[in-house]
C-alpha cells in the first residue's frame, strides 16, 4: 500500500510543482501590475515625501520582479522612466543591474541535484540525464560538452560567443517567450559556462542603451 501511494505521489508530483509554480507567477503579475498603477501619480509639493517613498519602493520591486522568469518586470522600469524622465534613469539602469544579478546568482547556486529530479518530476528523463553528466565538469569542459552535443550548425556558434548571443537575447524583442531577463539570466547562471565577471560586464553594457537614451533624449520616445 505505501509503495503504491508513493508511486502515485511520484507521478503526480510533477503536476503538483506546476500548479504551485503558476500560482506564484500569476501572483507575482498581478504584483506588478500593482507597481504599475501605483506609479500613476501626480507630483505636488505636498506629496513629495509619499512620491519619494512610491519611487524607492518601485524600484526596489523592480529589481526583485525582474528576477523573476516570466513576470513583466522590465515594464515598471518603463513606466519610471515614462513617468520620471530623465531623473530616473540612472536608478532604473542600477535597478535593471541588480535584477539581473540576483537571478544569475540564483541560477549559479542551485544544486543540480535539485534541477535532476525536477526534471524527472516534469518526465524529462533526457534532460536529467545531460544534468547529471554535466554535474562534475569545469566551466569549459561543460562548454565543450554543449558544443559537442549541438545538433544545429549555429549552436556551437552561439556558445562560442555566448556573452554577445547574451546582450542579444537580453535586448531581443519578445524574450518574455523564453522568460525575460530574469529568466534569461537564470539560465545563464544554471548553465555554469558564464563567469560572474563575464556576466556582470556583459549586462552592464547590455542594459545600458535604453536609460542612456533617456538621458540624453529624454522619455518622450519611450511613450510613443
Amino acid at each position: 500500500m505505501n509503495e503504491t501511494r508513493s508511486a502515485v505521489w511520484f507521478r503526480w508530483r510533477g503536476v503538483v510543482k506546476i500548479l504551485l509554480l503558476a500560482a506564484l507567477l500569476v501572483l507575482l503579475n498581478y504584483l506588478a501590475r500593482d507597481a504599475l498603477e501605483a506609479l500613476d501619480f501626480k507630483i505636488r509639493p505636498s506629496n513629495e515625501d509619499a512620491v519619494h517613498r512610491t519611487i524607492m519602493v518601485s524600484a526596489a520591486l523592480y529589481a526583485l520582479l525582474l528576477a523573476v522568469p516570466f513576470v513583466p518586470g522590465a515594464e515598471i522600469g518603463i513606466a519610471m522612466m515614462v513617468m520620471l524622465g530623465p531623473s530616473i534613469a540612472v536608478l532604473v539602469y542600477l535597478c535593471t543591474v541588480a535584477g539581473l544579478s540576483l537571478s544569475f546568482a540564483v541560477g549559479r547556486l542551485i544544486p543540480i541535484r535539485i534541477l535532476v529530479t525536477t526534471a524527472r518530476d516534469f518526465r524529462l528523463e533526457q534532460t536529467a540525464r545531460l544534468l547529471e553528466s554535466i554535474e562534475p565538469l569545469n566551466r569549459n569542459q561543460r562548454l565543450d560538452l554543449f558544443i559537442s552535443l549541438s545538433s544545429k550548425r549555429f549552436l556551437p556558434l552561439l556558445l562560442r560567443y555566448r556573452y554577445l548571443a547574451l546582450a542579444v537575447a537580453l535586448n531581443l524583442p519578445g524574450n518574455y517567450l523564453v522568460g525575460g531577463g530574469g529568466g534569461i539570466a537564470l539560465i545563464a547562471g544554471v548553465s555554469r559556462v558564464y563567469s560572474t565577471p563575464g556576466f556582470l560586464l556583459t549586462i552592464l553594457v547590455a542594459v545600458l542603451p535604453v536609460p542612456l537614451a533617456v538621458l540624453i533624449f529624454g522619455s518622450g520616445f519611450l511613450a510613443n
